[in-house]
């Protein structure tokens, strides 16, 4: 059967003042479609730059990364965008939401840029769905952290991807919306027959997923 993700001896090197950093060394996994992962390690040990190859936000140094019948490591960054607006949702720690804009205009933004008919009502519906119903018109200064991360998850998934790419989406969290956020991405996947790629320092949160990567100092152990 064919892989939703297969990578293969990725690495990922920078070049600091004449000094060769190796971030990712000969990375190699696959991901099969309806799968969860939880990437697990310590601080700097590869984890986020990983959730970022994986999406296209990274080029690798060397080796490939294979979504579907794509080869992203090999796409023009126009090519790779269009992948990540249409099957790839990305949840990050730090919410990265449009600050000028209310939380129903974040989420439909993603509608509305893959054009997408009657953007602000399906964006109200997923945001009513996730419990923001009286929030829509709340600018993201006007919502607490969990709010936000729902709001955040809500633009993610809106387009309903086939891979969700989530870098410590608890991280800043206190322990009920840590909870409120991982029922949410794991009742979406199993809802719409999505896989899920997890960054988290949280054991409990990562024993959810079916697979647990471990990576030390840029290998999988």
């Amino acid at each position: 059967m064919t892989k939703l993700l297969k990578l293969t001896d990725v690495n990922l090197n920078y070049n600091t003042d004449n000094n060769l950093i190796n971030v990712l060394q000969d990375v190699s996994f696959e991901v099969d479609y309806k799968e969860t992962i939880s990437v697990v390690g310590e601080s700097g040990s590869g984890k986020t730059s990983l959730i970022m190859l994986i999406g296209g936000l990274e080029k690798v140094s060397s080796g490939k990364i294979k979504f579907k019948n794509f080869e992203i490591s090999s796409l023009k960054e126009d090519e790779i965008s269009e992948i990540r607006r249409k099957d790839i949702g990305i949840v990050f720690q730090s919410f990265y939401l449009i600050p000028n804009y209310t939380a129903i205009e974040n989420v439909s933004l993603a509608l509305e840029i893959n054009k997408i008919k009657d953007p602000i009502n399906k964006a109200k519906e997923i945001l009513d769905k996730f419990g923001l119903g009286k929030r829509l018109n709340n600018l993201p200064s006007q919502l607490s952290g969990g709010e936000q991360q729902r709001v955040a998850i809500a633009r993610s998934i809106v387009m309903k991807p086939e891979l969700i790419l989530a870098d410590e989406p608890t991280g800043n969290l206190d322990s009920e919306n840590s909870e409120l956020i991982s029922n949410i991405l794991f009742d979406y996947v199993k809802e719409e027959n999505a896989s899920l790629i997890m960054v988290t320092h949280d054991n409990k949160l990562a024993n959810l997923s079916k697979r647990i990567i471990k990576i030390k100092d840029g290998k999988i152990e």
